[in-house]
């Protein structure tokens, strides 16, 4: 088990925290794939709501994975984006992928076997 640091506390809680949720996953891998605006974020990722997704997109620009660009247009655009940090999440999103491909596959053989 790591440390625990004095004052963060256990390392890998730290990081669950900083990506656990519901969404927060998939807004970092629709991220990881290009720079988006909120309009998109919410049509790729079905059934979050526009208070959720502002939630959860405010709480990952607070753990700088998330850069929110604003442009001072009308109607203002804003776009997101990840920072080098939340980019370098990535083979932690890919592994997840991979675990819960293979939990479905042997699930599927399950249900099949019964």
């Amino acid at each position: 088990m790591p440390y625990q640091d004095g004052t963060f506390g256990c390392p890998v809680e730290v990081g669950l925290q900083m990506i656990s949720g519901k969404w927060k996953p998939r807004i970092i891998f629709e991220l990881l794939q290009q720079t988006r605006r909120f309009g998109e974020l919410q049509r790729l990722i079905s059934g979050i709501s526009r208070h959720v997704l502002t939630t959860q997109l405010r709480e990952l620009e607070e753990c700088n994975i998330v850069k929110r660009t604003a442009f001072l247009t009308v109607p203002l655009k804003v776009e997101y984006s990840l920072t080098d940090f939340g980019k370098s999440l990535e083979p932690i999103l890919e592994q997840m992928i991979k675990v819960g491909e293979h939990y479905i596959s042997l699930q599927k053989n399950e249900v099949s076997e019964n």
